[in-house]
């Protein structure tokens, strides 16, 4: 592997015992304890990924923002400053060139980072179209290290470490700059494990004072360094796609099921008009998600077989630690894309059953879990207040008589009561005894929005509170 490059942390993976392998054209390390343990550590608590095999491109200048409108489906001159994109190179076709991530620094400041193995191809298809307008194009990819801390835990690790910046109040897909471990970083709110988590731009030169400074500041959550190999399988099961794999530039966006990315107001953008015309007749094909039933795992090049004809390849399979099943990706005529679909999948000569399933496998947890001092810290930073438990009084008590024929729910249990109004009483009266609660208009039961269920103490304690009081702590 002499012919290799290497990343500026090449000797901490030799040091960590890391397997390193060849990956677009750099010596990279695939595994170091594990895949499997690497996986769940990220899911659970923490990983600290190399990546900075990854392109950076920067497109300075008043025209940078035209440029990447006409370059991309998304409408990058929109993006506010300290915002990021996910987005596309397209071709004529709608195809992909790559698929990309758009930084907003400044107004006429731009970082694109780009696929390692398409960087020499992304680089001329940007710089042959940057001729019309004011800008200036430069790729640091050299000057660059990338680390990602994904996991549960990643914002906590960081804000032990982060200068300038508060890193338990940086929302997702934002990005800032600032200092971590004393050296000067651009750290964004994204990542490719389908966990929360950061990335991380450093000069090449200091990238191993901050992976170490990482690594010990996040010893005591369970940050382990991880490897290519867990980064692809924690990718595959957010449905996240891998270019030469799901997409290429023979996929259009629309197929691959990326039609978010497309702002279909905007006037002009290399693919618009194929795009446009497919949108009309529909996509005959679409990236679809598979769960093995069968023992075995479908990989790349897998030929995927319906009442006995073939109708697709895999584009990507593994083994999920997490869901401990095997997944795959593959296109499938629009017919069979269908979550509940029956296929079959050759492996090795033997036809395994699978099953197309929604995407993505897995979704991470909507609330992380940090230490209670961060959580403080956290909730100051973004102006959050306490949660309001309602005002401390004891819930009204209604009057029980003629007024009302308390009746329970058949079958005895949960004491939930069904309430009928007084029979030949005056509505209007009882209407405003019982407040916002009004009887349902048309006769019958007349029973309260909630199906008739009592108010218990909390229900009553916020109705006492008023609407105002409710409405600012909700």
């Amino acid at each position: 592997m002499s012919d290799l490059q290497r990343t500026p942390l090449h000797e901490r993976h030799l040091a960590a015992g890391a397997r390193m392998v060849p990956f677009a054209g750099f010596e990279m390390p695939v595994q170091y304890r594990g895949l499997v343990e690497e996986h769940r550590a990220v899911r659970t608590a923490a990983g600290l990924f190399d990546v900075s095999h990854m392109g950076e491109f920067f497109v300075l200048g008043s025209g940078a923002a035209e440029l990447l409108d006409l370059l991309t489906p998304s409408r990058i001159s929109a993006l506010d400053v300290g915002r990021a994109v996910y987005t596309a190179l397209t071709t004529e076709r709608g195809t992909f060139v790559d698929d990309i991530l758009v930084y907003r620094l400044g107004e006429e400041r731009f970082l694109l980072v780009v696929n390692a193995a398409n960087l020499e191809k992304d680089r001329r298809w940007i710089t042959d179209r940057c001729g019309d307008f004011d800008l200036r194009f430069e790729d640091r990819s050299e000057h660059f290290a990338l680390l990602a801390l994904q996991g549960p835990r990643a914002r906590g690790i960081l804000s032990r470490l982060a200068e300038d910046f508060d890193a338990l109040a940086v929302k997702y897909y934002r990005v800032v700059e600032g200092k971590v471990a004393g050296r000067q970083v651009i750290a964004s709110r994204t990542g490719y494990t389908g966990e929360m988590g950061w990335e991380i731009f450093i000069e090449a030169p200091a990238a191993p004072v901050v992976w170490d400074a990482l690594l010990e500041a996040g010893a005591d959550d369970g940050l382990q360094p991880a490897g290519l190999g867990a980064r692809d399988s924690l990718r595959l099961e957010a449905a996240l796609p891998l270019y030469g794999n799901d997409i290429d530039d023979q996929t259009t966006v629309l197929e691959a099921g990326l039609g978010f990315i497309i702002d279909w107001d905007k006037p002009r953008f290399i693919g618009r008009q194929a795009l446009l015309a497919q949108r009309e007749r529909g996509v005959t094909r679409r990236r679809a998600g598979l769960e093995i039933v069968g023992r075995g795992i479908a990989r790349k090049g897998h030929a995927i077989v319906h009442d006995g004809e073939k109708v697709g390849e895999i584009s990507s399979g593994t083994w999920s630690p997490t869901l401990e099943k095997a997944i795959a990706m593959a296109y499938l005529p629009v017919g069979l894309a269908v979550p509940g679909t029956d296929i079959l999948v050759e492996v090795r000569g033997r036809q395994l059953p699978a099953r197309v399933v929604e995407m993505p496998f897995y979704r991470r947890a909507k609330k992380e879990t940090l230490p209670g001092d961060l959580k403080e810290r956290r909730d100051a930073a973004s102006g959050r207040l306490p949660v309001y438990q309602g005002p401390r009084v004891a819930p009204r008590r209604r009057r029980q008589g003629p007024a009302w024929n308390h009746r329970f729910r058949a079958g005895g249990t949960g004491g939930h009561r069904v309430r009928r109004p007084r029979r030949g009483g005056s509505q209007r009266r009882q209407g405003r005894r019982t407040g916002h609660h009004r009887i349902r208009q048309g006769g019958g039961r007349g029973l309260r929005p909630g199906g008739g269920r009592g108010d218990g103490p909390q229900r009553s304690a916020r109705r006492c509170a008023g609407e105002g009081e409710r409405r600012a702590f909700r």
